[in-house]
Formats: structure tokens, C-alpha cells, sequence
């Protein structure tokens, strides 16, 4: 596994999702058994003029090729430039910039699934932690108290297999802040940008195991 993942990391933007188990070659049929998947992800939001990274993983269940479920966690690779004014007690000069992490529970739904394509909704209801980060101009830092942040997060995202064991895809969505004031609300929601690539460990294994070419598209 390890020589696999930076295959995933040199994509701008990107991200792996594993399969632990023997996958089908034809995606659209729906099998009995469950599947353990693992995803690591990485998605991108515009907040306030700047291009956000967000980082996280997804550990859950597949049902049938159709239906996956499980749990995930986030943290921004950088601080959101603030609109809201520091505190009067804070110098003039002050640098504030929001920073957030938080876990979900996702339940995601196969529209469209044949051995190349695939078309999914998935869906993530958040809990966590914001607080704010001041940089004063003698180059201290301060920090607010932190508060609770409670969000949804429907999306649409698709790949394609560019082989049997490989796919790249990409999506979009919203991130809706619940609970907080209208001004938090403003600074924290926003597009979701979604690249992805795709590991199939499954039918890699099955190649290897019949010795078949890496780069065929047999079954596609």
C-alpha cells in the first residue's frame, strides 16, 4: 500500500480511495458481500479570495456496489482570511484568519455504475471546532476561544477507469454551516472542489494473480 500512495499524491488536486477486498470488474453489478473502503480526500473551497485546502480520510462500508457508509475527519492545510474585525483589546495591524476541523458521518449512493463510469452522490453531516488566529504586528499570535461548528456537505462526484486498477475523476458541492451566526455562516460555507484518483486493489491483485498486463483494458 504504501508504494501506491504517491501515485495519488503528485495530482494537483487529488486523492486515493482503497478497496480492501477482491472488487468486481463490473462495477454496476450489485453484490452481497460488503466491502471495507478507505479514502483518503482532498478537496478545495474559495473562501473569502482565498483557495482552501481541506484534508481528511474516510473509513466506511460498501453494500452490493451500490451503497457505502462510514465515518471521516478534516483539518484545513491553512488558515481562512478573516472579514470580521479583531478585537478592540488586539493592536491595530492585526492579522485574523479562521481555522476549522471536524468529522462527519457520509452515506454515499452509486447513481450510475458500469466497468468504467461511475456517478455518486455522497453526503457528510459534520461536528467540530473553529477558532480564530490572531497575528499581531510584532509578529505574536493569539488565539480566540474555540466554538463548536455543526455542517452538511452534499456533493456529486465521478470517475472514469483509465485501466482496470486506475481511475480519475472530480466533483463539486456545498458546505453549509448549521447553528452559528450569520456572519460565521458567510465565512465558513461555500464550494467544494473535488479531484480524485482511484486505486482498485482489488482487480490489481486479480491482474497480478493472472498474469495479465498492467496496462490492458480487458473488462472496460
Amino acid at each position: 500500500m504504501l508504494l501506491l500512495l504517491p501515485v495519488a499524491l503528485v495530482t494537483v488536486p487529488a486523492a486515493a480511495q482503497i478497496g480492501l477486498g477482491i472488487a468486481p470488474r463490473d462495477s454496476s453489478r450489485r453484490e452481497r458481500h460488503r466491502k471495507v473502503v478507505v479514502q483518503l480526500d482532498q478537496r478545495f473551497s474559495p473562501l473569502n479570495g482565498k483557495l482552501v485546502g481541506i484534508y481528511g480520510m474516510k473509513v466506511g462500508l460498501e453494500w452490493r456496489g451500490r451503497l457505502r457508509a462510514g465515518l471521516g475527519g478534516y483539518f484545513l492545510s491553512g488558515g481562512v482570511p478573516a472579514r470580521l474585525a479583531p478585537p478592540p483589546r488586539l493592536p491595530p495591524g492585526t492579522d485574523s484568519e479562521l481555522r476549522f476541523r471536524y468529522v462527519t458521518v457520509y452515506g454515499e449512493y452509486v447513481l450510475i455504475g458500469t466497468p468504467r463510469w461511475e456517478l455518486s452522490t455522497p453526503t457528510q453531516f459534520g461536528f467540530g471546532t473553529v477558532f480564530s488566529s490572531f497575528r499581531l504586528p510584532d509578529g505574536d499570535r493569539q488565539q480566540s476561544p474555540i466554538d463548536h461548528i455543526w455542517m452538511v456537505e452534499p456533493s456529486v462526484v465521478g470517475h472514469m477507469r483509465v485501466f482496470r486498477w486506475i481511475g480519475v475523476g472530480a466533483g463539486a458541492g456545498y458546505r453549509q454551516m448549521l447553528f452559528l451566526n450569520q456572519r460565521e455562516e458567510r465565512e465558513l460555507s461555500g464550494i467544494i472542489l473535488i479531484g480524485r484518483v482511484k486505486l482498485f486493489l482489488g482487480d490489481l491483485y486479480q491482474i497480478v494473480r493472472g498474469r495479465e498486463r498492467l496496462l490492458s483494458q480487458k473488462g472496460l
